[in-house]
């Protein structure tokens, strides 16, 4: 078996989310743009734009409004710091991007992501008493991920 590609569903603006991602995203390239076919009503309109993100194959494909996307399909951003998340979550929301609870956002296009630091993994698998749940009760708190917040939160004793 070939690699597997995501195909991203757009009504007309496919070639201007892959400018995005590639730009966003470390280790990224354009790969190639088919037109529509002539004779048709989007003849000349770019069909397709193959792209690639941190080695990860995509297509957007410019298939017109019946669909649209969910938050029941989202890419999970893994960040080492809080540069990281800051440099992801402000990329994604800027120009009409929605921001979400617990990290979560949609892009201008509609599509949603998770920009998560590390340090959240580590904290909600916490083997000490009590970590996890703070942590998780912080998370739940926000919608940008602030990992000093997390772990203030994770750090805090039970009160007695």
């Amino acid at each position: 078996m070939s690699e597997l590609t995501t195909c991203l569903w757009f009504d007309r603006e496919g070639e201007e989310a892959a400018r995005l991602y590639v730009e966003v995203f470390p280790n990224s390239k354009l790969d190639r743009e088919t037109p529509y076919p002539e004779g048709g009503d989007r003849a000349g309109e770019a069909m397709t734009a193959d792209f690639v993100v941190n080695g990860q194959k995509f297509v957007a494909l410019n298939g017109g409004p019946q669909y649209h996307f969910t938050e029941a399909i989202s890419f999970q951003i893994p960040c080492v710091d809080q540069d990281e998340v800051d440099r992801y979550w402000d990329a994604l929301t800027a120009d009409g991007g929605e921001e979400g609870p617990c990290g979560w956002l949609k892009d201008r296009f509609g599509v949603s992501w998770q920009v998560v630091p590390n340090r959240l993994s580590e904290l909600l698998s916490s083997s000490e008493p009590g970590v996890a749940k703070r942590a998780a009760e912080a998370m739940f708190a926000m919608k940008k991920i602030v990992i000093a917040d997390l772990e203030a939160a994770a750090a805090e004793t039970a009160s007695v």
